[in-house]
């Protein structure tokens, strides 16, 4: 009667099943167990796996739970049930037909089977099942930080830092928190907003600044590349005129003079109209402009000084003078 049965053409394939449940049904008082164990599976093979593997239907998002079963046909009990994925097992043989991930990343994607032996009815042969191809979707991507109107403000002018990303539409309902950093710590801890507001930005709010967008159980979370705002100061287009250099009287002839020379005038000191000294009026170092003050000071100390000793030098040339005239004293 088997024999027959695998000849028959695909459309009484029905009628078939129907009788040979039949006749099985009614002769299982008289067959013995093996007979009938086979007698099943050659029925089952003609339109259904031994073993197979059930996943869910529905997309499978980062964060969600995943849960895998190893089916057998008719829920016979199982022995030696393993989980594969991409041909490597996910752990050792067991009696558990479940494997459960509790929180899948895009990581755990891949091609899944199961094997597994019946432990009733038959002998116990291994069975393994069709591999089934498991993609774990992203829930959202890596945020963008966006600075507006500028990443480079101008102090005292308000900024805007926005935590840019998108969740998919089929997880549209979901709920993202956002927070945000400047260099190593928390300028704005987790919330609904996207956005970050600097009222009045100064000098201290320049920075290394990058955001945090979190589900709201906190199992996937993503960090924005950093984004370096730097404010700049009041302008320099308001600095103060160049003054022109007074223009210099022409040298007086020289003359001879009796007189004896007065004080030396003393040194010109360095102003914004000697072009000569418009470099060090631009010294950046203040340490080095003020070395150069007091060696312009004592320089004029000096020049003072050999003023007075030329001075008295001369005096003391008119006194020795009147004494070097006189003839030689007479003897009597």
């Amino acid at each position: 009667m088997l024999k027959k049965i695998s000849v028959l053409e695909a459309g009484d394939l029905n009628t078939v099943t129907m009788k040979l449940g039949c006749v099985l049904t009614a002769g299982a008082f008289c067959f013995s167990p093996a007979m009938l164990w086979a007698a099943q599976m050659l029925l089952a093979g003609c339109h259904a796996d031994w073993l197979i593997l059930q996943s869910p239907i529905r997309p499978i998002f980062e964060g969600d739970p995943l849960v895998l079963r190893c089916q057998a046909w008719q829920d016979w009990p199982l022995t030696q049930v393993t989980f594969y994925r991409d041909g490597s097992a996910l752990g050792s043989p067991g009696p558990k037909k479940e494997f459960s991930i509790a929180v899948v990343q895009k990581a755990d994607s891949g091609h899944y089977h199961c094997s597994a032996t019946f432990s009733s009815p038959g002998p116990g042969s291994p069975e393994t099942a069709s591999p089934v191809a498991i993609t774990v979707q992203e829930l959202f991507p890596a945020p963008v930080l966006r600075a507006t109107p500028s990443a480079v403000p101008q102090e005292g002018s308000p900024v805007t830092l926005s935590c840019q990303t998108e969740l998919p539409l089929q997880r549209s309902a979901a709920r993202l928190l956002f927070s945000f950093y400047k260099d190593s710590r928390t300028v704005r801890s987790r919330g609904p907003s996207s956005e970050f507001q600097i009222p009045t930005a100064s000098e201290a709010h320049s920075g290394s600044y990058w955001c945090e967008a979190a589900t709201e159980d906190n199992q996937i979370w993503k960090q924005s590349p950093k984004v370096e705002i730097r404010v700049q100061g009041p302008s320099s287009s308001a600095a103060s005129p160049t003054m022109k250099p007074a223009p210099q009287k022409p040298a007086a002839p020289e003359t001879t003079s009796t007189e004896p020379p007065g004080p030396l005038p003393p040194l010109s000191t360095p102003s914004s109209k000697d072009k000569g000294f418009s470099s060090c009026l631009q010294v950046p170092d203040p340490h080095l402009y003020h070395q150069m003050g007091v060696l312009l000071k004592e320089m004029q100390d000096l020049r003072v000084l050999l003023g007075h000793l030329v001075m008295e030098m001369r005096n003391l040339s008119g006194h020795l003078k009147p004494e070097t005239t006189k003839g030689p004293a007479k003897y009597e």
